[in-house]
């Protein structure tokens, strides 16, 4: 089952009155936890890291792991970059495999906001890849995320929003109505009125941050009210602290005895809210009405005058180093034929994540002076074509 298109996904979720649980993930526990109870309500569901949470796993090692989980699912997935601070950031999820980059500026004035979030969104289009932004200000009260969401609430107002929708394009917007990055403490309190307004304005999915010890009867209202997308992280951390918690009180030893149970503690809690949004049994609808998100290999094979072997393997070392920084990249490699007769004696195989990259590629600046200096002058004998690929995934 292939990975789908982030923004076909939510749309549909907008369209039917539903929310996609989008739960961040710190381990194998984590992930296998989400994908078995999505699969166990035949629902879509996104996969999303949390740019915060790189303290605690290393990124680049766990994304090859997501992109496995999310391409055998048999339920529509996407991968998303939680709370990216940056447009380096944005660049690196997606050359790292997500299909969704959520750029988090809401700390700074209204303009920079804007400035930076639009930045991103121009990157990703050429990705093909939906941004979310976020507008107001959800603070953390208690819990692993508090601290790193520091100060006091600040709503979203509706002018500031659909202007920010107006000026920075994103796809997605996340608002601020009264939740907060952690445990709630006390009742919560959620202008609903306030969110109404928005989606009245805006007409795109709106995504809540910070769901933990929402009532069921709070959630149905957000769902009512727009919301398609909501991020969920704390509640799944203290179910498995307190399956951990449990199994150290039974006297355990060792790291396997201590996390017993916490992927199906984590799944049981990951299918409630599923079955709570309403997004249970949604997806057969949402693979026939989102594209699949498929790769694009781009071939190119040649032959070299001019230069010696030395020569060439510098060049495709510095074409591996550039290239592989570009929007969309994501893996360069290069080869030489294994028979000295072969028509064509060097290859470039480079895979895009989405059949966009192939002109935003193209178009790139450091691909321009890498082809225009290095390579074209030496590799005049060339062919190259782009190939999408499906194999299993069809």
């Amino acid at each position: 089952m292939p990975l789908v298109n982030m923004k076909q996904m939510l749309e549909h979720a907008h369209r039917n009155g539903y929310v996609v649980g989008a739960f961040d993930l710190v381990s194998l526990d984590f992930l296998e936890g989400i994908i078995t109870a999505a699969e166990r309500c035949q629902a879509p569901v996104i996969l999303s890291l949390a740019e915060s949470h790189f303290d605690y796993f290393d990124f680049d090692l766990a994304m090859p792991a997501v992109v496995a989980a999310a391409e055998r699912a048999d339920v529509p997935v996407a991968i998303h970059l939680d709370h990216g601070h940056s447009l380096e950031s944005a660049v690196h999820g997606i050359n790292r495999g997500c299909n969704g980059v959520m750029v988090d500026a809401s700390h700074l004035a209204f303009g920079e906001n804007v400035a930076v979030t639009r930045e991103v969104v121009e990157m990703a289009r050429g990705c093909g890849v939906p941004v979310e932004g976020e507008l107001g200000y959800v603070p953390g009260v208690e819990g692993e995320d508090a601290e790193r969401h520091p100060c006091e609430i600040a709503y979203t107002s509706v002018e500031d929003a659909r202007t920010f929708v107006q000026e920075t394009g994103v796809d997605f917007l996340a608002v601020s109505i009264g939740t907060v990055h952690g445990r709630m403490q006390g009742e919560p309190r959620l202008d609903i009125a306030r969110l109404q307004a928005i989606d009245e304005a805006l007409g795109i999915p709106l995504v809540i941050h910070g769901g933990t010890g929402l009532s069921d009867q709070q959630f149905r209202r957000l769902i009512e009210r727009g919301v398609s997308k909501i991020n969920y992280y704390t509640a799944l951390a203290d179910a498995a602290g307190n399956r951990i918690a449990g199994n150290l009180g039974s006297d355990a030893r060792g790291y396997t005895s201590l996390v017993k149970g916490v992927r199906e503690a984590i799944a049981d809690e990951v299918e409630r809210c599923i079955r709570l949004w309403g997004g249970h049994g949604r997806a057969g609808e949402v693979l026939e009405q989102s594209e699949p998100w498929l790769p694009v290999e781009h071939l190119i094979l040649y032959n070299v005058k001019g230069l010696d072997e030395a020569g060439v393997e510098a060049m495709m070392r510095e074409g591996r180093r550039v290239l592989s920084g570009i929007p969309g990249v994501l893996a360069v490699d290069t080869g030489r034929a294994v028979k000295a007769d072969a028509g064509y004696r060097y290859c470039w195989r480079i895979r895009f994540c989405h059949p966009a990259v192939i002109d935003s590629y193209r178009e790139h600046p450091d691909h321009v002076r890498f082809a225009d200096g290095l390579f074209r002058p030496v590799a005049g004998e060339r062919i190259s074509i782009d190939y999408q690929l499906f194999g299993d995934r069809a």
